[in-house]
């Protein structure tokens, strides 16, 4: 079975940072090209970062330039998210995916509050 799990998220202070994993089963990650989206409340779901197969070049969404970095370890089958400098508006779900996204990876995501 193909599937992607995401771990790591948890509640947080603002300026604070968390580290996301995104594990993959059933296939080789290495493979694909992965992006980080996320769901806050009310909201559709938005692309926060992705990370390509062929030779690791990198893309951040404005909202997050500077703050996030993407990367991934092909040993593990593992992409990660480190979050720095976290913000409220950070709050959200957060879920891995290939890149472009395959409906069949969507998981569960892995909740990230930012509050005092």
């Amino acid at each position: 079975q193909l599937q992607l799990v995401e771990s790591g998220g948890d509640l947080v202070q603002p300026g604070g940072s968390l580290r996301l994993s995104c594990t993959a089963s059933g296939f080789d990650l290495s493979s694909f090209g992965v992006a980080w989206f996320r769901q806050a409340p009310g909201k559709e779901r938005e692309g926060v970062s992705c990370i390509n197969h062929i030779d690791g070049t990198t893309y951040y969404f404005d909202s997050v330039k500077g703050r996030f970095t993407i990367s991934r370890d092909n040993a593990t089958n593992t992409v990660y998210l480190q979050m720095n400098n976290l913000r409220p508006e950070d709050t959200a779900v957060y879920y891995c995916n290939a890149d472009p996204p395959r409906n069949e990876l969507w998981g569960q995501g892995t909740q990230v509050t930012v509050s005092s």
